[in-house]
């Protein structure tokens, strides 16, 4: 069989090319090595996450803040295998989606491991044992990533474990030593110190999502040390291991002294690698650069012209939303349209609570780059929408170019940050500046006033409710 495209990964950013592909008239077929479709995202990362994060959230509420809303309730207990079970009904609803989409689009699914035979022939080593060869005018490496671990942290899926292992596991914690307080880490430490577990992150770098604005990882720590977390930061994980009921961590302190943290699992969260495992790359004339990326250019061609990847395979942040966009571009591409991505307004989201986003640059950058610069901030506990939920942690701040007032960068940590980013992605987009975005009705109350006193703020100081 022949098709104008086949997409090798079904994760957001092949099913969402996919379907791309198929609205411009594109011959579309997609193949997925795992029974369902999705990748990591919607099977053991994104969709299954925000799950527990949001059961976690509502036990939390429950235990502490109820009865200041006037609520009154006996006997609470955490049913983690009713939390499991609700969080994997959410991920068998939203793939059984998306195969659903695939046949509204009449993009042929093949289940299988994709290989490349030549540079236009993919076999398909099907998980019913069969085989099959397809061909395509044009093909996309989608393979995602998967998690990262090194020898001195072995990752058995019992005790030592990664995120995949930590989104199932049958009784809540009673410590869990996390190591990597980035993204990952800080959102699955969350899940279970909120239900009532001991958690220690253990952080080679100085604060938590090192990657983001200082401030961030600062009000983030505030935060979930409010649940009782410990932090051992500019610390080095030397070795973990497994004792049977328990997990002992060897860690260098930044004194160069040893310390030992015991607990009965350890989260290994230092990262995700590329996925091209059996892709065999060579028979298509491709591979990998040192940290296994495929490279692209600016077009996300590989170097053969009719094969692009996409995602976590290739350069820059490992974004669900990101690949999403990567894969209407190859799409648009291919159809002869000429589509564009700025990746430097690609939001960021820790699904924490409160929620951390962003969007452009932190001000570590502009500082770095010698980019003239002033800063506008509003605590959310000045806010009467806030006030109102209880949810005052967190502030709102906004990076302005000191000469032309235009945006430049947009950082929140507070209720809802995850949705309240998509206003400064578009304000952005449009090159808006601190005073456009100020001079803005935003209704009140809501939490998005907190974006526009930020931008009063950067404007010549001029917040009205601080």
């Amino acid at each position: 069989m022949e098709y104008d495209v086949i997409i090798i990964g079904s994760g957001p950013g092949g099913y969402t090319g996919a379907i791309r592909c198929a609205q411009l008239g594109l011959k579309t077929a997609i193949i997925e090595k795992y029974p369902a479709l999705g990748g990591t995202c919607l099977n053991v990362g994104c969709i299954p996450s925000k799950a527990l994060l949001d059961s976690s959230e509502h036990y939390y509420n429950a235990a502490h803040t109820f009865t200041q809303h006037g609520i009154k309730l006996d006997n609470l207990q955490v049913d983690l295998a009713q939390m499991i079970s609700r969080k994997q009904d959410v991920v068998d609803q939203t793939t059984k989606g998306i195969a659903f989409l695939m046949k509204k689009n009449k993009i042929d699914t093949f289940y299988g491991l994709g290989s490349f035979v030549d540079a236009h022939t993919v076999k398909i080593a099907k998980t019913d044992g069969g085989e099959e060869t397809i061909k395509g005018k044009n093909i996309v490496i989608a393979t995602g990533s998967k998690p990262l671990s090194f020898p001195s942290m072995p990752v058995d899926k019992k005790r030592i474990i990664t995120s995949t292992e930590a989104l199932k596991l049958e009784q809540v914690p009673k410590h869990m030593i996390i190591i990597g307080a980035g993204v990952i880490g800080a959102e699955l430490g969350s899940v279970y110190a909120r239900l009532g577990g001991k958690v220690s992150f253990v952080e080679f770098f100085d604060s938590m999502i090192p990657t983001m604005d200082k401030t961030m990882g600062k009000e983030l720590q505030k935060a979930i040390k409010k649940l009782g977390a410990d932090f051992y930061f500019n610390h080095k994980v030397t070795q973990v291991e497994n004792k049977g009921d328990e997990v002992v961590v060897s860690v260098d302190t930044p004194d160069g002294k040893q310390i030992t943290l015991t607990g009965d699992y350890c989260l290994v969260s230092v990262g995700r690698r590329p996925y091209t495992d059996g892709l065999n790359l060579e028979a298509a004339g491709l591979k990998t650069d040192a940290k296994g990326k495929v490279e692209v250019d600016n077009n996300l061609r590989t170097s053969v012209p009719h094969i692009y990847a996409l995602g976590d395979v290739i350069r820059g942040a490992m974004l669900a939303h990101k690949a999403e966009e990567e894969g209407t571009f190859i799409a648009e591409t291919i159809a002869g349209q000429k589509p564009h991505i700025h990746y430097r307004l690609i939001p960021n989201v820790v699904y924490t609570w409160p929620e951390v986003a962003a969007v452009g640059y932190t001000e570590e950058e502009v500082k770095q780059q010698g980019i003239p610069y002033k800063t506008g901030s509003f605590p959310f506990k000045a806010l009467g929408r806030a006030r109102a939920s209880m949810d005052i942690d967190g502030l709102v701040k906004v990076l302005a170019h000191k000469e032309t007032d235009e945006i430049l960068g947009v950082h929140i940590i507070g209720p809802r940050a995850a949705d309240m980013i998509a206003e400064a992605v578009v304000a952005m987009e449009f090159r808006a500046s601190a005073e456009d975005v100020s001079r803005m009705s935003h209704a009140h109350p809501t939490y998005t006033e907190a974006f526009k006193e930020a931008c009063l703020a950067a404007t010549d100081n001029r917040a009205i409710n601080m």
